[in-house]
């Protein structure tokens, strides 16, 4: 699982190979023959990534026949997003609120 969902999401998002295999999952399950098919990668560069995006929780495996299926851990990337919103909420209620200059 997550350690620290609101940082680990937004950090392992950060990286474009992943946020482009969490857009790609969002469409809906894959394997990672169609993970390295959609993304035009080599399979070592995108199994890496799987496992990194699957130790962090953000993704999880289905076996079905020989192949294992990914899917988004939805529920991580809603704890990140309420994470981000309530960083903007609290911009915003401080926007006028300056500090004094030592």
């Amino acid at each position: 699982m997550l350690i620290s969902a609101d940082n680990d999401v937004i950090g392992l998002l950060a990286d474009p190979v992943r946020a482009q295999i969490v857009q790609v999952l969002s469409r809906g399950p894959a394997c990672v023959c169609h993970l390295v098919e959609d993304l035009d990668l080599k399979q070592p560069n995108v199994s890496n990534h799987v496992r990194v995006l699957r130790q962090a929780g953000l993704i999880r495996g289905e076996n079905r026949g020989k192949f294992t299926f990914y899917h988004l851990n939805t529920e991580a990337l809603r704890t990140a997003a309420a994470h981000l919103t309530g960083l903007a909420e609290a911009a915003d209620t401080s926007a006028e609120t300056y500090r004094e200059c030592a």
